[in-house]
């Protein structure tokens, strides 16, 4: 019998390669178009939304070119990115690699970083995407860091996008008459958006006293990976099995109808709703299997275990 992950996975796959067929159809030269998102770590269900973006390196965007794959996707997968966030539209390249940190670095260029590293996955140009990874990954991991040194640039940031998104939930479920469904986001903050943050952590961790050039290998390796797998890989089949049980778990609510129709409909007034505390307990299960998990896998010298804390 399959898993609820292996169902989704397979799901997702089969999505995936209908949408690569469909997008090489199109006028696509230098762009790349990528996912993120549920299709993107393999756990979509019928009831998934898709987020894409396309990365160009041309200054004028064309329109013409968004709308044919916008159109493209929507034939296979109907259900877009939200109108008013970062995804469905096309970025520069260089507004994504420069100012990390600074002032102009914005939330999307924050979100399209760390996602093309930590999620991200190819629907036209993969050479073109795997590319841009290496020189996301450069850019973090610089010339004359020594093999002791985890890669901090790129963990912070990592730490920083996590941090965003929770603060960023707070305010879009709580701002007046704008808020939004506060109990499935609640909920994906608390599995998917928390297992991919781990995934970084876990994969940074395995850079320690590492040459400069391997770590950027060991991770390009690790991101090319879905995040179920990247864990795996890293931590060993039969150690996963405590995330994997519990994350199975939220995989078969969301891929039911009525379960996200019951969460995106609740009031913040009604958080002892039997759906969203039977859910939301198995999310507290959740974390405390990812802490052990990280426990066992890094001990107490790692310097992981340090530089998250201070």
């Amino acid at each position: 019998m399959t898993t609820p992950y292996e169902r989704c996975s397979q799901f997702s796959e089969l999505k995936i390669k209908e949408l690569r067929g469909k997008l090489k159809k199109l006028p696509l030269d230098h762009q790349v178009v990528f996912l993120c998102g549920s299709f993107a770590r393999r756990e979509a269900s019928k009831q998934s939304d898709i987020d894409f973006s396309i990365i160009s390196d041309q200054e004028d965007n064309s329109s013409i070119t968004i709308d044919a794959v916008r159109t493209a996707i929507r034939n296979i997968v109907p259900i877009g990115p939200a109108s008013d966030g970062v995804f469905g539209k096309e970025v520069q390249r260089n507004e994504i690699l420069s100012n990390i940190g600074g002032q102009d670095d914005s939330n999307a260029n924050i979100t399209h970083r760390v996602l093309i590293l930590l999620e991200g996955e190819w629907l036209f140009n993969r050479t073109g995407l795997r590319k841009f990874r290496r020189a996301i990954l450069e850019r973090y991991i610089q010339e004359g860091m020594t093999d002791h040194q985890l890669a901090l640039f790129l963990l912070n940031d990592i730490i920083r996008y996590y941090r965003t998104v929770a603060v960023d939930y707070e305010f879009k479920t709580s701002e007046g008459g704008d808020s939004k469904p506060w109990a499935i986001r609640n909920i994906k903050l608390v599995f998917s958006r928390k297992l991919l943050y781990a995934s970084g952590l876990f994969s940074i961790g395995m850079t320690a006293d590492r040459a400069r050039d391997e770590k950027i290998k060991i991770l390009e390796e690790l991101f090319e990976l879905p995040v179920i797998e990247r864990m795996e890989r890293i931590c060993g089949k039969s150690k996963i099995e405590g995330i994997l049980a519990s994350y199975n778990c939220f995989l078969r609510e969301m891929a039911d109808p009525d379960v996200r129709e019951k969460l995106i409909k609740l009031e913040r007034t009604e958080r002892q709703d039997a759906i969203f505390r039977r859910v939301k307990n198995e999310g507290h299960n959740f974390t405390r299997e990812l802490l052990k998990l990280f426990e066992i896998t890094f001990d107490s010298t790692h310097p992981i275990r340090r530089a998250v804390m201070f």
